[in-house]
C-alpha cells in the first residue's frame, strides 16, 4: 500500500502547447503512453458510494488491478490510499493485492458482482522532475471519459495535469503548479490556467453514468478543535473556503458559450470569497500583516466582478418580475425584460472572464501555499474556545452600537449594516463548533431574520441604481415602485433595532473539561 499524493489540474486545450514549452518541461523529452481503463462496480454502486474506486488498466501487454480509497482533498491536493499490481483481466483478487485485511475482505465479498461501469481513454506524457529534496512526476492527460446506459453511449474530454509527489514535502506540488501557471514567460498576467481540480476521474466518471452535472453547494460545517492554535483554526477556514470556491466556480465554468450559468453559482462564489475575507479579517491579530493585507485586496477585486453578476441576477430572477406583478395594472415588461437580461448577460460575460483569466488560477494556487506555509506555532494566552467566546461578544456589542447609526443613514447605513451582520454571521459561522449550540442557533436565526429584511430593502435600492441607466420609460415606474415598497419596508425597522438593541446574545462557548 502506497499513500498517493498529487494535485489534480483542469487546464485548456489551447494551453497545452505553451505548458510543453515551459522550460521545466521542455528540458527533457516526454515519456508518451497509451492508457485504457475499466472502473468497475456493482449495479448499486456499493463501491462508489463509499468512494471506493476498483480499476483495471491496460498499458501496452500488461493489465493493472488498482484501487483507491477515498481521501481528503482541498484545493485539488488529494491524498488517498493506493494498491496497484499486475493482474489478469477479469481477475480480482483483492486479497493478494490489498494488505488491509478489512477492506480485502470486503472487497472479496463483492468481486462477484463487479462489472464495467465506465472507461477513461488517454494518451499521457510523463516528466520526472527533481526540484530540491522533493521528486515530482508531471502527467498531462489528455483522451475521452466512455460509459452507456439504454440511451446509448455518453462522453466528455478529458485534458487534466497531474502532479504526482514521489517523494519530498508535499508543499512542492503547489510550488511546481504556480511556477507552471505563470507560464513559459514566468507572468501571471499573460500565464497558463491551470485550475485545481477536487473531483478524482472516478468521480467524474461516476458522474457521467449517473447523469450528473456540478451542482451549486453550499459552505460545509467547520469542525475546530479547542486545543488548535488560532494560525492552524484560520488554516481550516481558509482550505474550507477555497473548497467551496472552487466547488462553485467549476460549475460555472461548464456553462456553456451562449448560456446563462444558474445564478446560484455565482451566489455562492460569492459567499466563499465573503466568508474567506471574514476570516482573513478575524484571524488578522494572529497573521502576517502582509499576508492578510494582500490577499484582502486579491480576494476582494475577484468579489467585486462576481458582485455585478450578482445584482444583475437578482433584479432579473426576483426583483423584476416582483415589481411587474406589483405594478398598477400590470405594466409591460418585455422591452424591459430584454433589456435587464442583455445587461445581466454583459455581467455574468465579464465575471466567467475573470476566473477564466490566468491570474484567478494563480492565485488560488499560491494563496493556498501560502496558508500552509503559514507557522502554527503560536501559543495563545487562552484556549481557542475562550478567544471565540470572547471575540464574537465584541462583535455583538459593536454592532449594538452602530445600529443606531447606519439605521438612520438612509440605504447606503442600511447596506453596510448588512454586511456587518453577515460578516459576524460567518465569523459565528467559523466557530460554532466552539460555542453551545443552542446559543448559536438562537443568535443565528434572530440575524438572519435581520439580514433578510435588510437584504430585501437593499435589493430594491439596488434595482432602483440598475434601472437608472435603462431608456424605456417603464423603467421609470418601476423605479418608483421600487422605492414605494421600500418605504413600506421601512416601517419594520423599528423592529430591527430592538432585536438588535437587545441583551448582546449569549455565545458561551463549550466547556472543554466537561
Amino acid at each position: 500500500m502506497s499513500l498517493e499524493i498529487e494535485l489534480k489540474l483542469a487546464l485548456r486545450a489551447n494551453d497545452v502547447p505553451r505548458l510543453k514549452a515551459h522550460p521545466l518541461l521542455a528540458a527533457q523529452k516526454p515519456r508518451r503512453e497509451r492508457l485504457l481503463n475499466t472502473y468497475f462496480d456493482t449495479s448499486t454502486l456499493a463501491l462508489m458510494s463509499q468512494r471506493i474506486a476498483v480499476r483495471e488498466r491496460q498499458v501496452g501487454r500488461r493489465t493493472l488491478l488498482t484501487v483507491k480509497t477515498a481521501g481528503s482533498s482541498v484545493g485539488g491536493l488529494s491524498q488517498r490510499q493506493e494498491w496497484e499490481a499486475p493482474t489478469r483481466p477479469g481477475q480480482f483478487d483483492f486479497a493478494a493485492l490489498v494488505d488491509d485485511e478489512a477492506l480485502a475482505s470486503s472487497l472479496s465479498a463483492l468481486a462477484w458482482q463487479l462489472v464495467p461501469v465506465f472507461r477513461t481513454d488517454f494518451e499521457r506524457h510523463t516528466w520526472q522532475l527533481h526540484l530540491g529534496e522533493a521528486h515530482i512526476e508531471v502527467a498531462l492527460d489528455q483522451g475521452r471519459i466512455t460509459t452507456g446506459d439504454g440511451q446509448g453511449p455518453h462522453q466528455e474530454t478529458l485534458l487534466e495535469l497531474e502532479l504526482e509527489l514521489k517523494s519530498g514535502p508535499s508543499d512542492a506540488l503547489l510550488d511546481l503548479a504556480h511556477t507552471l501557471a505563470l507560464g513559459p514567460g514566468g507572468d501571471a498576467a499573460s500565464g497558463i490556467w491551470l485550475h485545481p481540480v477536487d473531483r478524482s476521474k472516478a468521480e467524474r466518471g461516476l458522474a457521467l453514468f449517473l447523469g450528473q452535472k456540478i451542482q451549486p453547494a453550499p459552505a460545509q460545517a467547520l469542525t475546530l478543535r479547542d486545543d488548535m492554535s488560532t494560525v492552524s483554526a484560520f488554516r481550516c477556514a481558509a482550505l474550507s473556503c477555497i473548497s467551496h470556491l472552487q466547488t462553485n466556480v467549476a460549475g460555472l465554468l461548464q456553462t456553456g458559450a451562449d448560456a446563462l450559468p444558474d445564478p446560484e453559482f455565482i451566489h455562492q462564489s460569492r459567499i466563499a470569497l465573503r466568508r474567506l475575507r471574514t476570516g482573513l479579517r478575524l484571524f488578522a491579530p494572529f497573521l502576517p500583516r502582509r499576508f492578510t493585507a494582500h490577499w484582502q485586496a486579491q480576494w476582494r477585486l475577484t468579489a467585486h466582478a462576481l458582485g455585478e453578476a450578482r445584482n444583475w441576477d437578482v433584479l432579473a430572477t426576483e426583483s423584476l418580475p416582483a415589481l411587474l406583478g406589483a405594478a398598477a395594472g400590470g405594466a409591460p415588461g418585455d422591452g424591459l425584460m430584454a433589456w435587464v437580461e442583455d445587461q445581466r448577460r454583459a455581467a455574468n460575460r465579464l465575471a466567467l472572464a475573470q476566473l477564466r483569466h490566468p491570474t484567478h488560477t494563480s492565485n488560488l494556487l499560491a494563496f493556498t501555499r501560502a496558508v500552509l506555509a503559514l507557522p502554527t506555532d503560536d501559543l495563545p494566552e487562552s484556549s481557542l474556545a475562550e478567544w471565540a467566546g470572547k471575540h464574537l461578544m465584541r462583535r455583538h456589542q459593536r454592532l449594538r452600537r452602530e445600529v443606531r447609526r447606519a439605521l438612520q443613514a438612509g440605504p447606503e447605513g442600511r447596506h453596510e449594516l448588512r454586511i456587518e451582520l453577515k460578516k459576524l454571521r460567518y465569523a459565528q459561522s467559523f466557530l460554532a463548533s466552539l460555542l453551545r449550540p443552542k446559543h448559536v442557533a438562537r443568535s443565528t436565526a434572530t440575524l438572519a431574520k435581520v439580514q433578510d429584511l435588510l437584504g430585501h430593502l437593499n435589493d430594491l435600492s439596488t434595482a432602483q441604481t440598475l434601472l437608472a441607466d435603462c431608456p424605456l420609460p417603464e423603467a421609470q415606474t418601476l423605479r418608483a415602485q421600487a422605492q414605494a415598497q421600500i418605504q413600506d419596508g421601512l416601517k419594520d425597522l423599528p423592529q430591527v433595532e430592538r432585536k438588535l438593541l437587545k441583551k448582546p446574545l449569549s455565545v458561551e462557548v463549550i466547556n472543554p473539561a466537561k
